[in-house]
């Protein structure tokens, strides 16, 4: 084993050479700078020893992982796009000289393999997968602003087909082994135990072309519906990304140059576009975003809960409930009981987490066995008849400050005997000192904020008051990352960071409808801008009759800046909560299908028309939510511009490719912004006003980062 690189090779008595990759002290495997020299050496030594080799098995080291891509790294230090483009380039011609060795190669796949390490392993003949739930194959690279820049893209539409290749470039989704065979991009699934004996046999095999389905074998024959898929593939990413992420059009132009001039002229553009991309301020700022996780999951490591967490609590069977009830069944593997005051709502948040399995079942992504096996670990009471065996308690119930500080009162007098029960409550803006003023063991008490919906938003609030303990804080972050989310600790005052920021964007968004602007043209903006959803949307989502709850409790608490239009009585009396009951400030019909309801304009005796460009309804709703972030950070409701980042990108979907509110800011540079605001401030009122420490900074020369 070289211990830089981590590669060892050998050639064992059967003359099959075995290479296992094994990078020290890191736990994922990446392909460094280091490791590709020193694997160069070794496939010269496998083409001058060819004779007495009759094939290459490359495996790793690791326990549960393959390879995890290129090293970040590596890119991010390049200083332009012709390094970027040598790296790509080098990558490229690697995996050739893997392709072109004169006996069968396997890669034998445990864990995730995905980036670079999928490359490799599309250059080798065959691909032999463990069952595991932990293997999945992907080329994730466009969540970094990149495209596959090894081959990938020119080698995958070549395997397994056009559509599939393109679905999963695009999105940067992984697949399952069940399904990576289903492809055709595995050749055989087996368990991990027989793995290396698995792919020794596979060196015997005899290579096969795989039949396509008919569609991708007329697809393969015929330039012009190759060219039709692919303008419909980029028209559909526009309507989805609106043009902010380069590397989406990137990857179509690259597989059709492939299509139409051949492999090796893919090649040159995939590593001259790979070199481009690497340079963009959008893919800069993803790749700050993954450092800026990685770095946050790694302080995190140290916090696992001192005792195992096995059994929890979840009060309220309603939409939250049941969204927290099944990540923390289905994804943190625990034990969940359910307790609501009426059998219904246990019914109802049962089969939330049922339909949900029952998906993933269909799609091969689990068995029926662990469909029924995570089942049978979910129950639900109207009675309090778990508590002695629960290490964490979930409230889920209306925000009402009252009946919260009921349900600790509650808790506390049937756990009597269970000293280390933590009580966690889901509020998404009262203070949690509030809900632990009457408490008998405030130590214990913590918030837990969740978003909706609670199955697909990655983020958690992990709001810990003055009087919690370490331990609880430890158990709740540690809970968190059980379920796959990314928690960030934030400071206990109302509305915490991300309903706090959010709610100066969404009442301006309110503002701009109540002067005239259609709803649809505020969300079509801020969708131009970066969101996924336009705020309108949102609210819609998020439910009218929370946002009802949320505003009022920011204004009594931070002041009247959190004063927006008067618009939730009326939607409300109408019976307008949102989605949930198909009508909010849009209809909606069945399936995706909703329009704007023209009744919500005659409601406020509005006359809609579009007086504003887009670029100025967005800064409009943008401006005072970055104003709020640095307000925050200056408040220490956030510890550092990092987490602010995070918890807005994947608290309300702040637009990726910019990074985050801070790394945002940075990149305008904060007196542009503060001549944006003022000028804002001028047109549309003191709400716009650069806070003090916007002014400061600016002052001083001084950046977020």
């Amino acid at each position: 084993m070289n211990e830089q690189t981590g590669l060892q090779f050998s050639i064992d008595n059967h003359s099959i050479a075995w290479l296992c990759i094994d990078v020290p002290d890191e736990k994922m495997n990446t392909l460094k700078r280091e490791s590709i020299e020193h694997f160069e050496e070794i496939l010269t030594d496998l083409e001058t020893q060819q004779n007495r080799v009759k094939g290459l098995i490359i495996y790793s080291g690791k326990a549960d992982n393959f390879i995890a891509g290129a090293d970040v790294n590596m890119i991010h230090s390049c200083a332009s796009a012709s390094e970027a483009q040598e790296i790509a380039s080098r990558g490229q011609r690697l995996f050739a000289r893997i392709q072109a060795l004169p006996f069968p190669s396997v890669a034998a796949i445990h864990g995730p393999c995905l980036g670079g390490g999928l490359e490799l392993a599309l250059a080798c003949d065959y691909r032999v997968c463990s069952d595991d739930s932990i293997t999945v194959l992907g080329l994730p690279e466009v969540k970094l602003g990149l495209l596959p820049g090894s081959g990938g893209t020119q080698r995958l539409p070549r395997l397994i087909g056009l559509l599939p290749s393109l679905d999963m470039m695009l999105t940067g989704k992984t697949v399952a082994a069940k399904k990576a065979v289903k492809l055709g991009l595995a050749d055989v699934m087996v368990a991990n135990s027989v793995l290396l004996d698995v792919a020794q046999l596979w060196l015997e095999h005899k290579r096969v072309s795989q039949t396509l389905p008919w569609f991708e074998r007329l697809l393969a024959r015929s330039q012009w519906i190759r060219q039709w898929v692919l303008d419909k593939a980029q028209a559909q990413a526009f309507k989805k990304g609106r043009g902010n992420y380069p590397a989406i059009d990137a990857i179509l132009d690259v597989i059709g140059q492939g299509s139409k001039a051949g492999f090796e002229k893919g090649l040159e553009l995939e590593a001259l576009k790979f070199g481009e991309l690497v340079m963009t301020k959008q893919s800069k700022a993803l790749r700050k975003l993954f450092f800026a996780t990685t770095q946050l999951k790694k302080e995190q490591q140290g916090a696992e809960a001192a005792r195992e967490l096995t059994h929890a609590l979840v009060l309220g069977g309603g939409f939250m409930g049941a969204g927290i009830s099944y990540v923390s069944v289905a994804k943190a593997g625990m034990n969940v009981r359910i307790k609501d005051v009426a059998n219904q709502g246990i019914a109802s948040a049962l089969r939330y987490s049922y339909e949900r399995l029952a998906q993933q079942q269909q799609r091969g992504k689990i068995t029926s066995y662990q469909m029924r096996n995570v089942m049978s670990r979910l129950s639900g009471s109207t009675e309090f008849n778990t508590l002695d065996r629960c290490q964490l308690v979930i409230e889920a119930v209306f925000e009402d400050i009252e009946l919260k500080q009921q349900m600790v009162q509650e808790i506390e007098t049937r756990s009597t005997h269970n000293e280390q029960l933590v009580f966690a409550s889901n509020t998404s803006s009262i203070p949690i000192h509030a809900i632990a003023a009457n408490a008998a063991h405030p130590e214990r008490i913590i918030g837990l904020h969740y978003f909706s919906p609670v199955d697909k938003m990655p983020l958690v609030e992990v709001i810990p008051h003055a009087k919690t303990s370490p331990e609880a804080i430890q158990l709740a972050v540690s809970f968190a990352r059980r379920q796959g989310k990314t928690p960030i600790v934030v400071k206990d005052s109302a509305g915490f960071y991300v309903n706090r920021i959010l709610a100066p964007y969404m009442n301006e968004a309110a503002q701009l409808m109540m002067d005239g602007e259609p709803i649809d043209e505020i969300d079509s903006a801020l969708v131009n801008f970066g969101f996924p959803v336009g705020p309108i949307t949102l609210l819609d989502e998020v439910g009218i009759d929370i946002g009802a709850k949320v505003i009022p409790n920011l204004v009594d608490n931070l002041g009247p800046r959190f004063s927006g239009p008067d618009i939730f009585e009326p939607l409300l009396a109408s019976g307008r909560l949102g989605r949930k009951v198909g009508k909010g400030f849009y209809v909606y019909r069945q399936g995706e299908r909703k329009e704007v309801d023209r009744k919500v304009y005659r409601m406020f005796g509005l006359s809609t028309e579009t007086h504003l460009t887009p670029k100025t309804i967005s800064l409009r709703c943008v401006l005072p939510m970055l104003n709020e972030a640095v307000r925050c950070l200056d408040e220490q409701v956030i510890a550092s511009a990092r987490d602010g980042d995070v918890g807005a990108i994947f608290g309300i979907g702040f637009p990726p490719f910019l990074g985050g509110p801070f790394s945002y800011m940075d990149q305008l540079g904060l007196p542009k912004v503060i001549d944006l605001m003022n000028r804002y401030c001028e047109l549309y009122g003191p709400r716009f006003a650069p806070c003090s420490g916007l002014l400061d900074r600016a002052g001083k020369g001084e950046h977020f980062y």
